[in-house]
């Protein structure tokens, strides 16, 4: 006798995804569920979740490349299930990576021989490669101590206050001090000269930032080799420089190639830079280029062979994707020197249609400079009956991701707004976005000035009990603080209806 089901209660629709009990029930969100479910429903939940995210095309807060052709697209899908570390069994995916160390220290102009390799390694992206190279700094600087008979327990870095939370997260967990060139209104990247100042004997580097996160400005590299050569000739110190090039290493060889900030200046013994940025990969992929073999000590290298073969490597992580790796190369020779200068200079185009729509509105005062990561960092010019949190939050209506943000210490009274031009951000898209910021702005016109009405209040109820006066800057502080506060609580109202 054969047995049937009816349909309805069968697990499998005849129907779809949609008509099935898989996407009428909700699924534990922290706890894995107890049966399995058809591939068809798993993909459709998550598909629907998923678009819920804002279009990584218009997310302007970010630096990472969100476009790739589609043969580079095909060459990431072949590669993902390789995983780069086992070397022996993939070795034409490392030869693609060595390829990719030496192309990118030419690049950087290290003096290397004919035959010599270059000193490099690919990573997860900036964050591990400065992680490395400040490992690389700190043995060297204690190796140097011990062998003098000097304590070395108390190394530290001097970075400009602009620089990414990567090298607050390195002084912390390799115990480094951090001695930060605090920044002032009007000039918002490290000043060499107070750089050299701080640095002392137990210097391990002094971090330059090539592209700053806040405003796209390139800090002074050569200025400071310069004034740093003068101090250690007067003090017998060798203190050297790294260069954080995370943003403009794929910038400046195209479009500034006369700009000495690279292996061209003495001091300078390691740069990193990002792939996934202006190296045009998706996400995941770093790299860090030392000068010579002297400059990476030996010690940190490890050396494993269960693989099959010796693998040298210098990583904080162990397994990762291929895909990276084989996208930077497609990148490098599908485009070449001729091929990243054409897109840079598009991108520097569209950053200056931008600039320029701004400022005819006559509202804005550009922060940025033309030279740089092609980037627009603004702010209003007049922000007493609405700031530039409130531009962020009614942009997102439009579908455009604009980040607000305050500049670091001694700057935090300043805010602005920040635009990050990449490769897929064309003259149509700064044009449309120029017109959808006007159209905020003239929203908010009609709009009573609901918070500045509450401080005046505040202010009057002040002024009545006898307390202090806020000055301007106070002021100001007290209403970025509030709009950040009403930011956040909005987003998180918005994620509690989602869920």
């Amino acid at each position: 006798m054969v047995l049937s089901k009816t349909a309805s209660e069968t697990d499998v629709s005849i129907h779809s995804t949609f008509a099935s009990r898989y996407v009428r029930n909700s699924l534990p969100r922290f706890k894995m569920p107890e049966n399995s479910i058809p591939k068809e429903a798993a993909f459709q939940i998550i598909n629907d979740e998923l678009m819920l995210d804002g279009n990584p095309r218009l997310n302007l807060a970010s630096f990472v490349t969100t476009w790739m052709e589609p043969e580079c697209n095909k060459l990431i899908m072949d590669a993902i299930n390789k995983n780069y570390v086992d070397m022996d069994e993939y070795p034409v995916t490392t030869e693609l990576q060595n390829r990719c160390v030496n192309m990118i220290a030419h690049l950087f102009n290290a003096p290397l021989g004919e035959s010599e390799a270059a000193v490099g390694v690919g990573t997860v992206g900036s964050s591990e490669a400065i992680m490395l190279a400040g490992l690389a700094f700190k043995r060297k600087w204690q190796n140097k101590r011990k062998a003098e008979g000097k304590p070395y327990d108390k190394p530290n870095i001097v970075t400009g206050a602009n620089v990414q939370v990567c090298w607050e997260k390195f002084a912390r967990y390799f115990e480094v001090e951090l001695k930060e060139v605090k920044l002032r209104e009007g000039y918002y990247v490290m000043d060499p000269a107070k750089a050299v100042e701080l640095v002392d004997e137990n210097t391990i580097c002094v971090a330059a930032i090539l592209g700053s996160t806040l405003n796209g400005e390139f800090e002074d590299v050569k200025l400071l080799n310069d004034l740093l050569v003068e101090k250690n000739k007067e003090t017998g110190w060798d203190t050297p420089i790294h260069v954080d090039a995370a943003s403009g290493g794929f910038i400046a060889p195209f479009l500034y190639p006369e700009l000495e900030w690279d292996f061209r200046l003495p001091l300078v013994k390691s740069i990193n830079v990002s792939g996934h940025k202006y190296g045009l990969v998706y996400a995941g992929i770093g790299w860090v280029i030392w000068r010579s073999k002297d400059d990476l000590p030996e010690e940190l290298i490890f050396h494993i062979n269960y693989l099959g073969a010796d693998q040298p490597t210098f990583t904080l992580n162990f397994s990762k994707g291929s895909s990276q790796v084989i996208a930077q190369y497609y990148q490098l020779i599908r485009l070449g020197h001729e091929g990243y200068k054409d897109v840079m200079e598009n991108c520097h185009e569209n950053a200056m249609v931008l600039k320029e729509g701004l400022e005819k509105t006559g509202r804005f005062n550009i922060v940025s400079k033309d030279d740089g990561v092609p980037l627009v960092a603004f702010s209003l010019k007049d922000n007493k009956r609405h700031d530039e949190f409130e531009i962020s939050e009614m942009l997102r209506r439009y579908g455009w991701i604009v980040p607000a943000y305050t500049m670091p210490a001694d700057a935090q009274h300043i805010t602005v707004l920040r635009v990050v031009i990449r490769e897929d951000f064309s003259r149509t898209l700064a044009e449309r976005l120029v017109l959808d910021i006007q159209k905020v702005v003239h929203e908010f016109d009609a709009l009573p000035a609901k918070l500045n009405a509450r401080l005046a209040t505040e202010k009057q109820e002040q002024v009545k009990n006898g307390t202090v006066k806020k000055t301007a800057i106070e002021t100001q502080r007290e209403i970025t603080a509030y709009w950040k506060k009403y930011v956040t609580e909005r987003k998180s109202n918005n994620k509690t209806q989602i869920c």
